[in-house]
């Protein structure tokens, strides 16, 4: 019993601290290569790819933030499709020139939108953006230096989720972005990205492959997709994305169960990542960054808390821990009941979050087995302005 406590409290700690730790000192030891730049006259032309569903209230806004980045304008190609919308979204992309709207009356989700999409590309570079970010105008310019190497397949941006004026458990997803956005530069820095961010990526377009129409994960899909076919997707911490947090708890409770149910998909989907014979250090990444986390990690929360509950006479160390995470669990009660009555401590908000986004992946294990999540989702209210 001592062994399998122990065993599941160090999973746990190596998932979500000691893994972090392991690839920041090795890239310390072992500095990465120099990236080389390209001059302006070596910019590739662009195709921004905005998938958009019932976005009227920020499509406008994306449109001209998307035309005011710092890149060559002849260079610069903005796709917006635009599959079922029912609301002004086609309206206001048609006042714009210079904007080509891929529409289609039939809503078959998003990755469905993007394989017809990508069908009218043709530019060397697709860059994928959700249209309720706005990017920071040398986003693109940052993102293409990478190109450079010819062994990079797609480049990620960061994703920056705005914490000001907001107090409530659903903005503790700015904190978890900010550590998340470690991880990636970290990961990147020792080989690939394990997955890019939807709300801004890039990708040489002839690598990109059309995937099933049910897939839940198109972003991280997309990327590991050029990853088995031995390139690598960089990261650039200049390019970033501005988010507003969901609107409520119940909003981010949506979009956490569709990412639970995607990633237990793109498990599925992806056995031959778990072969160290064949990725060798993308399998360490791969276990510990995502495997664990869609898999094992709330199952081994509950084992330790239980295990150490029977061991807790065995020794004064298995007391103190004991009395460590009933702390956690009893504040993240406290962050639960904080947040239905609009209390705003956000101390207690981290314990709930933590614990909330696990028992969103099992809720998102158990709508996925049963069929109950499809590719074409209802998206999560997130606060409207973003000035």
């Amino acid at each position: 019993m001592e062994l399998l406590f122990w065993l599941a409290v160090g999973l746990l700690a190596f998932t979500y601290a000691g893994y972090g730790v392991v690839i920041w000192a090795v890239n310390k030891v072992i500095k990465p290569g120099k990236i080389i730049s390209e001059t302006e006259e070596e910019l590739p032309d662009v195709a921004i790819l905005i998938a958009a569903y019932n976005e009227e209230d920020f499509i406008a806004a994306k449109i001209c933030n998307t035309m005011q980045l710092d890149y060559p304008s002849s260079k610069l190609h903005i796709y917006v499709v635009s599959d079922g919308s029912n609301d002004r979204t086609n309206a206001i992309i048609g006042t714009f020139e210079n904007v080509t709207l891929l529409y289609e009356p039939a809503r078959k989700g998003k990755t469905a939108a993007i394989n017809r999409a990508m069908t009218f590309v043709n530019q060397p570079v697709t860059v994928f953006t959700d249209a309720n970010v706005m990017l920071n105008k040398l986003a693109l310019a940052k993102m293409v230096t990478h190109y450079a190497d010819p062994e990079t397949g797609g480049v990620s941006g960061e994703k920056r989720v705005i914490e000001e004026g907001v107090d409530s458990a659903s903005s503790t997803e700015g904190l978890y972005w900010k550590y998340e956005s470690f991880l990636k530069r970290e990961d990147a820095r020792m080989s690939t990205l394990v997955g890019a961010a939807g709300e801004l990526f890039s990708i040489r377009t002839h690598l990109y492959e059309a995937l099933p129409e049910d897939t839940l994960l198109d972003d991280f899909m997309i990327s590991m997709g050029i990853i088995v076919k031995n390139y690598r997707i960089a990261y650039e911490p200049d390019a970033y994305a501005t988010e507003l947090p969901s609107l409520n708890i119940a909003e981010e409770y949506k979009r956490k169960v569709r990412i639970g149910a995607g990633g237990i998909q793109s498990l599925i989907r992806l056995p031959q990542l778990l072969n160290p014979f064949k990725f060798g250090l993308l399998t360490f990444q791969y276990f510990f960054h995502r495997f664990m986390r869609w898999t094992f990690a709330p199952v081994l929360i509950v084992s330790a808390y239980v295990l150490n509950m029977m061991l807790v006479t065995e020794g004064i160390i298995y007391a103190v821990l004991f009395e460590l995470q009933t702390i956690f669990h009893i504040a993240s009660f406290v962050g639960w009941y904080c947040e239905r009555k609009k209390i705003k401590v956000k101390l207690f908000f981290v314990a709930y979050y933590f614990n909330f986004m696990h028992f969103c992946i099992v809720a998102g294990w158990f709508k996925y087995f049963k069929g109950g999540q499809k590719a074409a989702w209802d998206k999560s209210t997130r606060i409207i302005s973003l000035s």
